[in-house]
């Protein structure tokens, strides 16, 4: 007969702390009504960042800040980082992006603008890229994150 040894006595764990993340420099509306989402900007567990996509709009008028599609890329990342850094995190701790471009012809200028928004970091984020169709009409990207929180 085999025994089964007991199993040591084990400490309960408290589920870490959710913080939902809300900031002014970034965009606060739905992109497809213009009144709040029901959604969080970031989310924060542990030392984790979840950021919700953003997109290419102007955080005080929430308009869509241009037609350039480079421009939208170059916004929509701003609005990314300062989620990320009122959630503790930086640029630089950008672990993962996922992107929605809605043209593919838009692909190469979008990875001229990721490449240049990167650049100088101590690595370039994981990344996905999927063609779709951003919820707002005008809006030609949108980017979600994981991130890391900056630990002193």
């Amino acid at each position: 007969m085999t025994k089964v040894a007991a199993r040591p006595n084990r400490k309960e764990h408290s589920m870490t702390e959710i913080r939902a993340v809300s900031t002014r420099n970034a965009p606060t509306v739905g992109f497809s009504t213009g009144t709040a989402a029901p959604l969080s900007q970031a989310i924060v567990h542990g030392d984790t960042i979840y950021c919700s996509g953003t997109g290419p709009l102007d955080p005080q008028t929430r308009t869509i800040v241009s037609d350039d599609f480079a421009e939208q890329v170059r916004q929509t990342l701003a609005n990314l980082v300062a989620v990320v850094e009122a959630a503790g995190g930086s640029r630089e701790t950008i672990l993962k992006c996922t992107c929605f471009v809605r043209d593919v012809a838009n692909f190469p200028q979008f990875n001229a603008v990721y490449r240049e928004f990167f650049e100088g970091n101590p690595h370039f984020p994981a990344r996905t890229t999927v063609i779709a169709t951003p919820h707002r009409t005008g809006v030609q990207v949108e980017v979600e994150c994981v991130a890391a929180v900056n630990r002193p």
